[in-house]
């Protein structure tokens, strides 16, 4: 499309330019438009399709303008961006000018003030060097998840006595639920879930409120996520959860040795060994990922300096403020300048980050498939939702925020394990209690 753009401004990572439509191009997508509409309007006395563009002009003539206008300035926005190879770190800013009036024989002219993001060139990753930490797991570490499998596949049978729920029982339970701020999320809801009180796999003090009701009751339940929620867009949220309870149930001794393998699906008891230890290295392996992660950005952030997007900084710095403020609101106590000050270089950090992995994975074709947001979609919640692809599909078609916020940390590892895949390691032996206690050190950074 044919216009003049004019850089007025050039400030750090802020750009504002003056961007100039000739009325003869608003004219003749004007009348392009006219032709097109008057193909499909009906008007008395006149056949669909054969209304004089004049009569269609003077009667939706303002009508289609706006479009016109409004499409126009769309195009020549992207084009602008195009032209200039500017990469958008905020929505720019339009300013329209004195000729924005519906009047397609001025030019159109407005002011665009944006952000662009800065240009980010990733360090040289095959000099990098750091230490992979390993840990094995013991005999101990096998023969207690063997001992949570013989739990899992033990027999139950129905409570036949008027009783409440107690201890060591198994309720079998309908429920809904939301945040206390009336946000009712995926997952929130469930139906014959199985609760065995006492185990502490429920949310903190789900299932303690549990005990003392019977079949048929209706339980409120009263609950604060942990902040280390695996769905983040819950953690340190209270929520409230309504409860049916539909049966009682009393679990049998748990199984063991070859009766358990048999159970299973194991031919021995040695394969069932075998598989015990695959998923717990598998665990231990994914904390090893989690402190190379750590020292990975730790040398990114160091190593690489540019400007960083005040937008994007304001952004992340009042959203980590905000989770701050609500974790104190929690405590009892209010949000200090001193904490407030602490938080502006962690969300420059991120931001910093955010921007060196993203222009890695674009340099690498790095992207989410639709297959693994669908996956991680029904790992988090497929079985709150019974299995049912239907209700997954849905989820991603109707919830967009949800989809985001999914596909970023989706996006984050496989770029992640990209880049340690291009790294030198060096492996050193360690214990699960070293590597756990380097992992919680981090967190606690």
């Amino acid at each position: 499309m044919e216009m003049q753009i004019s850089v007025l401004k050039e400030d750090g990572l802020n750009r504002e330019l003056e961007v100039v439509i000739p009325a003869a191009t608003i004219q003749k997508k004007m009348d392009a438009e006219l032709v097109n509409y008057s193909k499909n309007i009906r008007m008395d006395g006149f056949r669909k399709g054969k209304v004089p563009l004049a009569l269609v002009k003077k009667q939706h003539g303002m009508a289609i303008l706006g479009e016109v206008i409004d499409k126009a300035l769309q195009e020549s926005i992207s084009q602008v961006m195009q032209q200039h190879n500017f990469r958008a770190a905020n929505q720019p800013q339009i300013e329209l000018g004195d000729s924005a009036t519906l009047d397609e024989t001025k030019d159109l002219s407005y002011k665009m003030k944006l952000e662009i993001l800065p240009n980010v060139e990733p360090m040289d990753l095959s000099t990098v060097s750091i230490e992979k930490p390993i840990a094995t797991p013991d005999e101990k570490a096998i023969e207690y998840m063997i001992e949570r499998a013989g739990e899992y596949q033990r027999d139950t049978e129905v409570v036949s006595e008027d009783r409440g729920a107690q201890t060591g029982d198994i309720c079998v339970i309908d429920f809904h639920g939301q945040t206390k701020d009336g946000v009712e999320m995926p997952g929130m809801s469930g139906d014959d879930m199985h609760v065995e009180i006492g185990k502490g796999r429920m949310i903190p003090g789900f299932e303690e409120q549990l005990i003392g009701h019977k079949v048929g009751e209706h339980v409120h339940i009263d609950v604060t996520f942990p902040e280390e929620y695996h769905a983040k867009e819950l953690a340190g949220k209270g929520a409230l959860f309504h409860a049916d309870i539909k049966e009682l149930r009393q679990p049998s001794e748990s199984l063991t040795g070859e009766a358990l393998a048999e159970k299973m699906g194991f031919e021995t008891y040695e394969a069932m060994q075998n598989s015990a230890r695959e998923s717990v290295q598998k665990e231990y392996n994914e904390l090893s990922y989690l402190r190379m992660k750590r020292v990975l950005f730790d040398i990114l952030n160091e190593k690489h300096q540019f400007d960083l997007p005040a937008s994007m900084v304001e952004a992340e710095y009042q959203t980590i403020t905000k989770q701050m403020e609500e974790e104190k609101k929690r405590e009892g106590a209010e949000i200090s300048d001193a904490d407030r000050e602490e938080l502006r270089p962690i969300a420059q950090r991120r931001v910093r980050l955010g921007l060196i992995l993203a222009e890695i994975g674009r340099r690498n074709n790095i992207e989410v498939t639709r297959n693994e947001l669908v996956r991680e979609v029904y790992n988090r919640f497929g079985h709150f939702t019974g299995g049912d692809m239907n209700q997954i599909f849905n989820m991603l078609q109707k919830n967009q925020k949800l989809v985001d916020m999914i596909r970023a940390p989706l996006y984050e590892e496989k770029v992640v394990r990209y880049i340690l895949s291009q790294l030198k390691t060096e492996e050193k032996a360690v214990t699960i209690e070293e590597l756990t206690k380097l992992v919680d050190e981090e967190d606690q950074e």
